[in-house]
């Protein structure tokens, strides 16, 4: 592995360098002000070799979540942060993933995104295992952060419901819902995006225009981008970032 690559992704059975890296600014991220702390103060832990936690970024599309890991890169890279990208129908494979990683001086985390999985999928027993729970000591320089715009990871079933029972006036889960709730609490850390307001798509917006250097700012504009998110039944960073690209296209 070359100490000067900053990001690689597992594919067919070996990991392969991404040679141009997504670059996101951590200042580039709106609304998401107390996710983006939370992730900065682990991360900031993990590089420097203290105790840090696992991360589960969960919630509405297009609020940030994959955008917050990538602008973690850019913000630890130099002081040896590395990504490394697993898709998760490979999370079978996370022993031999995390293998060459072990050891070595820099910090990497290993990078799930859009993570949902069938209950039964055998990928989810490995990524348990190195969370919390398998025979083999987890690498110290290793973490996960994974996203999801499910909280619990897996499809919630009508049958889960069935399951669930009356004990002395409470309410408890079946062990279905129990196995699935237990998944997600390996994680130390869960962040949870909600859907942007109006006034955070609208500032989305300003901000993704003026990046592709629109400058001006007027009450016509503006209707234009809520019709945008309107016809998109949609209000978040990635539909202001689409808003954006294609005014500044079409002017």
């Amino acid at each position: 592995m070359n100490a000067e690559t900053l990001a690689w992704r597992w594919r067919n059975g070996a990991l392969q360098p991404i040679a141009f890296p997504a670059t996101v600014q951590l200042d580039h991220l709106l609304g998401v002000d107390r996710q983006k702390a939370a992730a900065v103060q682990n991360t900031e832990q993990f590089v420097a070799g203290k105790p840090a936690n696992h991360i589960l970024l969960t919630g509405s599309r297009g609020t940030g979540k994959s955008s917050l890991v990538k602008a973690l890169l850019t913000e630890f890279a130099p002081r040896g942060l590395r990504l490394v990208e697993v898709h998760p129908q490979d999370l079978v494979d996370l022993p031999d993933v995390v293998a060459p990683l072990r050891g070595r001086p820099e910090r990497f985390v290993l990078y799930v995104d859009d993570f949902s999985i069938a209950s039964n999928d055998s990928a989810l027993t490995a990524l348990k295992a190195a969370l919390d729970g398998g025979i083999e000591e987890p690498a110290e320089n290793v973490l996960i952060y994974a996203t999801s715009n499910r909280r619990h990871l897996t499809p919630q079933l009508k049958s889960d419901n069935a399951e669930y029972r009356w004990e002395n006036d409470e309410l408890n889960p079946g062990e279905s819902t129990e196995e699935k709730v237990a998944l997600s609490e390996r994680f130390g850390l869960w962040l949870s995006f909600q859907p942007f307001s109006q006034v955070q798509y609208i500032d989305a917006v300003r901000l993704h225009l003026s990046r592709l250097g629109v400058t001006s700012w007027n009450d016509e504009l503006k209707v234009l981008a809520q019709r945008w998110a309107l016809n998109r039944a949609s209000r978040s960073g990635r539909v202001a970032q689409q808003f954006a690209r294609d005014y500044a296209g079409r002017n």
